[in-house]
């Protein structure tokens, strides 16, 4: 008995080696591979808040492992200049990432940034830091939007050119628009059958730049009004927009020469409801029988409610607004419709005064460098997509088009600047 049980002894720690070593396969989890090449560099063209950083993948960041080795890094940073700093905790982007900015700088501070590849059971690998503290600096211009810089300039010095020329008598050329070129018609047909003329500034508030608009083309129509002696009333749905029209229109009485014809009663406020407001203008209209109808503003639903009820009594319709879903209707019922920037061109094209008409001719130049740089590179595009047919080989050089669409994508449309 106490034979065996010396050799049972003798066996166990042979066992227990035998058993352990079934299982050698099996074993404890190790921290990742720290990545590699890591660097930092300002951000060009900002306020001297953000700096980028990239680096290498850690070796254990492949796609095709399986439990993933790699679930994120740790990024942390320091200010040197601050006496017993610890690296803090900064952002975690997630694996097979391998860039980050710091969007949370102080500038002309120097940092120190710190990067640790984080695996299964938040083992992190051995940390990478900078080799020098980097500074994010303030640039006072960002030369990726060099650019923009020059359309900027090109337009506004287009504007500028043009009003100095206006100013110094030279008759600038601008398109008739047959819709204001009506108004001296509308208003003398009213005139001669002995009935009113109505002018509907929308039915937005002062701030509306459309309502602007409107209220600029009404001292026109006013001041003809007040030669002809023909009467004008002028509905409005907004209490400010009655008070500016009622100040327009008596500016133009003054200006016509006949102050004593205007009637502030004949510009007044209806209601703010919109087709509480539409259902007593209509309703005007049809008990009235006016010869002529300006609708100028902002339009919604009740756009083509007033010009059916207009074409109804035979008014002369004009009308003007910026709305497209609601051009279509003043298109099909009225006679005449300023469209889109026709209607914000009214200003300029009936006061004839050289800021507006040199602005005016400004913007329509910028507008053709716009169509012509559009066309142009809409050419080169596909010019050069045509002869290349996918991205050449390494050994091929690229093509003047295959340049000149990649200079277009990278520096004028994107970030490259002037750089080429």
């Amino acid at each position: 008995m106490q034979y065996w049980n010396h050799k049972v002894c003798l066996k166990t720690p042979l066992l227990l080696l035998i058993f352990a070593s079934g299982f050698s396969g099996v074993r404890a989890a190790e921290p990742p591979a720290p990545p590699t090449d890591f660097r930092a560099e300002d951000v060009p063209g900002d306020a001297g808040t953000a700096i980028d950083l990239f680096w290498t993948l850690s070796p254990d960041d492949k796609p095709d492992l399986k439990p993933r080795k790699v679930l994120r890094y740790v990024i942390s940073r320091k200010a040197v200049d601050v006496e017993n700093a610890k690296f803090e905790n900064i952002g975690e982007p997630t694996y097979r990432v391998n860039t980050f900015r710091d969007s949370n700088c102080e500038p002309d501070t120097p940092y120190l940034y710190r990067i640790e590849a984080v695996g299964q059971e938040s083992m992190t690998s051995p940390p990478a830091v900078i080799k020098e503290p980097i500074v994010a600096t303030l640039q006072w211009f960002n030369l990726q939007r060099s650019w923009f810089a020059v359309f900027v300039v090109l337009i506004c010095g287009s504007v500028i050119f043009f009003i100095r020329l206006a100013r110094s008598g030279k008759k600038l050329k601008v398109r008739k628009i047959a819709g204001l070129e009506a108004i001296n018609d509308a208003v003398g047909r009213a005139t001669e059958m002995g009935r009113s003329c109505l002018f509907v500034p929308g039915i937005q508030d002062i701030n509306d730049i459309q309502t602007v608009a409107g209220i600029t083309i009404l001292a026109q129509v006013a001041e003809t009004t007040a030669d002809y002696r023909a009467q004008l009333e002028v509905p409005t749905s907004r209490s400010l927009v009655m008070t500016t029209a009622r100040d327009t229109v008596e500016a133009a009485y003054l200006s016509a020469g006949r102050p004593d014809e205007y009637n502030e009663d004949d510009i007044y406020y209806i209601t703010d409801e919109q087709f509480g407001y539409v259902a007593s203008v209509t309703g005007k209209m049809v008990r009235d029988k006016p010869a002529a109808c300006f609708y100028m503003g902002a339009f919604y639903a009740e756009s083509l409610i007033l010009a059916e009820t207009g074409n109804s009594v035979g008014a002369i319709q004009i009308a003007g607004t910026a709305m497209p879903t609601q051009l279509p209707f003043f298109v099909a019922a009225c006679d005449f419709t300023l469209i889109g920037e026709e209607f914000f061109a009214a200003s300029a094209y009936l006061s004839g005064e050289p800021q507006q008409l040199g602005s005016l001719k400004g913007q329509d130049f910028g507008k053709l460098v716009g169509g012509l740089l559009l066309v142009a590179g809409c050419l080169i595009m596909t010019v050069s997509s045509i002869q290349s047919r996918g991205v050449p080989p390494d050994n091929e050089e690229p093509t003047y088009l295959q340049s000149a669409s990649n200079y277009i994508i990278q520096n004028i449309l994107g970030k490259g600047g002037f750089k080429s």
